[in-house]
């Protein structure tokens, strides 16, 4: 069966209006309209730092007891919790580098080769380019 959602631990947690710590979640992997849709919310177009804002709140389904997850929950978030969903998000949809198997043709050993991105995903933008 093709896995299509996963399961995260925050390393601090959302802290909702109770009071209440919520670590454990779950993404799902993200479909196109989850990349293109937030592309054309206004506060994109002001501020293109809040597209991981929107885009996070589209993919992460669950997030402890909560009953949404919307984006005043992403806004809530540490900056340390930020980082890794996004993280967490690239490395789910592929934005990692990729494993290829090759052969010598030589000795016919076969070996894996970590081949680079070629570049990071467009609609997650790097938390370094987001401060100035």
């Amino acid at each position: 069966m093709f896995q299509t959602e996963y399961d995260f631990t925050l390393p601090a947690g959302y802290i909702d209006a109770e009071g209440n710590l919520h670590r454990q979640g779950t993404m799902h992997l993200a479909t196109a309209a989850d990349e293109i849709l937030p592309l054309k919310d206004p506060r994109v177009q002001n501020n293109p730092a809040y597209l991981i804002v929107l885009l996070l709140s589209r993919v992460v389904t669950r997030l402890g007891t909560l009953d949404v997850v919307n984006p005043k929950v992403i806004e809530g978030l540490f900056a340390a919790d930020l980082a890794y969903l996004q993280d967490f998000y690239n490395a789910i949809n592929g934005g990692g580098g990729r494993t290829v198997q090759l052969q010598c043709p030589h000795c016919q050993q076969g070996f894996a080769v970590e081949l680079d991105p070629p570049g990071e995903l467009s609609a997650t933008p790097s938390l370094a380019s987001t401060r100035r």
